[in-house]
């Protein structure tokens, strides 16, 4: 791998995001969810994997992000699917999310993404 084909953007400061709380950025044309949990930030796809539910519109509580959609849970630590999509009067699994390296420099929020002049 060159030294080209991996970078980390800017793409918020610490202090836009209070612990407990999210915020919504557009890297490119991707939805980034970031997650302060403590003090320590986290980034996941901001869309549900089941039916692409704006996971910034829905409820955070501790390091679980639920949908507004339909109810599926995520941990925001890893992406991971806890709970699928209530559908009618049981639950279906859907796929986890992506999870990106963040980095602080400073008061910058950095968030890992492939380059997209790389291999």
């Amino acid at each position: 791998m060159s030294r080209h084909d991996r970078s980390f953007i800017k793409v918020a400061e610490t202090g836009d995001i209070p612990p407990g709380e999210m915020l919504k950025v557009k890297i490119r044309d991707q939805e980034i969810l970031i997650v302060n949990i403590d003090g320590t930030f986290y980034a996941i796809d901001n869309r549900c994997s089941h039916q692409k539910g704006d996971l910034s519109k829905g409820n955070l509580s501790g390091k679980i992000i639920t949908c507004p959609v339909h109810g599926s849970q995520f941990d925001v630590t890893s992406g991971g699917n806890i709970k699928g999509p209530k559908l009618l009067f049981f639950r279906v699994k859907t796929e986890d999310l992506n999870a990106y390296e963040v980095k602080i420099e400073g008061n910058d929020i950095l968030v890992f993404q492939k380059s997209t002049w790389g291999m």
